[in-house]
């Protein structure tokens, strides 16, 4: 182990570190946005949507990020519509978190018992108090561990990102190692940087897993 060389790449890796970090959470926001929206249209059974999106989460589940990737890169512009490889990665990373998104709200608004929705409204509620103040609640509560997992998942999926000659943290990895073969220091730099990336997200997302479970049954 050379730790000249390590502090010699450290400014590149960092760089690659913020850049993966910054398109990783884009990503998690879009899928975010689009798993809530999913998530509501097939809870409430909504025709025509709601079978459009059964076929777009099966589809984005059941193939790989990478092809995915190349569709979006190097398929678009043959129909005249070029985006960068920033916004490729973002998009595609928030395409494939969304179908898994949907399914864990999806899960978690079913789970919450229909006897709370009819108590809530014979407590005289309109039908938006009860979903904001007893359906939404209970589901976040639910949903928090799979919504947390798909999280992570998705910022080690960012690891494909260089595919596209994104410069994330692989691609400077490999870049390196194949430009001066020194390949412990760049791999030990490498999980060095995605622990940095991962670990706190899963701390936090143990706490805040453990807040909403006290909150839902108060152990």
């Amino acid at each position: 182990m050379d730790f000249d060389v390590i502090v010699e790449y450290m400014p590149m890796y960092v760089k690659a570190f913020f850049l993966t970090v910054k398109i990783g959470w884009i990503g998690i926001a879009l899928s975010l946005l689009i798993g809530i929206v999913a998530a509501f249209i097939l809870h409430f059974k909504i025709p025509v949507l709601a079978q459009v999106v059964k076929v777009y989460v099966e589809i984005f589940r059941n193939t790989p990020l990478l092809v995915q990737l190349f569709f979006i890169y190097f398929g678009l512009p043959k129909v005249g519509l070029s985006i960068s490889a920033e916004v490729c990665g973002a998009v595609g990373l928030g395409l494939l978190g969304g179908s898994y998104m949907a399914e864990s709200f999806r899960s978690g608004l079913e789970a919450v018992p229909v006897l709370q929705m009819e108590s809530a409204l014979a407590l005289g509620m309109n039908r938006l108090q009860m979903f904001r103040s007893v359906i939404l609640p209970q589901a976040f509560s639910i949903s928090v561990p799979a919504i947390v997992a798909n999280i992570i998942f998705l910022l080690k999926e960012t690891s494909v990102f260089s595919a596209i000659s994104l410069m994330d943290l692989m691609f400077t990895a490999k870049d390196l190692i194949g430009q001066y073969y020194n390949t412990t220091e760049c791999l030990v730099m490498l999980v060095g940087f995605y622990i940095i990336m991962l670990l706190p997200v899963s701390v936090l997302g143990t706490l805040v897993e453990h807040k909403a479970r006290y909150r839902m049954f108060g152990d």
